[in-house]
């Protein structure tokens, strides 16, 4: 497993600093992001245990996930979470030249109307809601950023990784990385995939319980 930084470091987020890293450090709020759903096997129990605390997540889709499992995508939106788009096909934006990159974020903002009516004058949300967009490994480069922001979106990082991609931990340490890292305000990467599914079941109901016992609430973005 390559090295990444558990908490972003401020140098990072200097760089890119037309992203978005946290929000406001005065309230008590915690930010829960899940990226790669829907996915049939983890996507909907995830729900039911942000249902449990009353908590609201943004969940950063890919395209095609989307296309595959539309009713999944739908009671995301249902239950009142903020969605984003995270591609069509997952593509890391460093190894990506700008132009095909560009247009699979496009073809997953087309998947994504086309399954909801999300973008339609009718629809109870808003505009602003929707225009969130998160790269793929956190990798794209400065043009990319640019080209999507020009598209009225918001670039949605973080402050907190879990890890719970990765297989050489174990879910203990997942868990620690949350709660060693996270501070009013913090956006916590989760991942709502088959790969990162043993340790979200073990450490999200834990997370939920132990920051709503501090007085916590969870908030969506947008």
């Amino acid at each position: 497993m390559k090295p990444y930084f558990i908490k972003t470091p401020s140098l990072l987020k200097i760089i890119f600093s037309k992203w978005s890293w946290s929000f406001s450090a005065k309230e008590k709020n915690i930010y829960l992001t899940f990226d790669d759903g829907p996915t049939p096997e983890i996507t909907e129990w995830t729900l039911e245990q942000l249902k449990k605390y009353k908590a609201k997540a943004t969940f950063f889709c890919i395209g095609k996930n989307v296309e595959n499992h539309p009713e999944i995508f739908q009671k995301i939106i249902k239950e009142k979470h903020a969605i984003g788009n995270h591609t069509h096909n997952h593509l890391n934006g460093w190894k990506t030249n700008t132009q095909e990159y560009f247009k699979n974020f496009e073809k997953a903002d087309s998947t994504i109307y086309n399954n909801t009516g999300l973008f339609s004058e009718a629809s109870s949300v808003s505009l602003e809601t929707r225009k969130l967009f998160r790269p793929p490994y956190g990798k794209m480069s400065l043009k990319q950023s640019k080209k999507i922001r020009d598209k009225g979106y918001k670039i949605i990082a973080w402050d907190v990784i879990s890890a719970d991609f990765d297989t050489e931990i174990s879910v203990k340490r997942c868990l620690n990385n949350v709660v060693k890292n996270t501070a009013n305000g913090s956006i916590i990467v989760f991942h709502d995939s088959v790969k990162a599914s043993e340790k979200l079941k073990y450490v999200l109901p834990k997370i939920l319980e132990y920051y709503s016992v501090k007085g916590y609430s969870f908030k969506k973005i947008g």
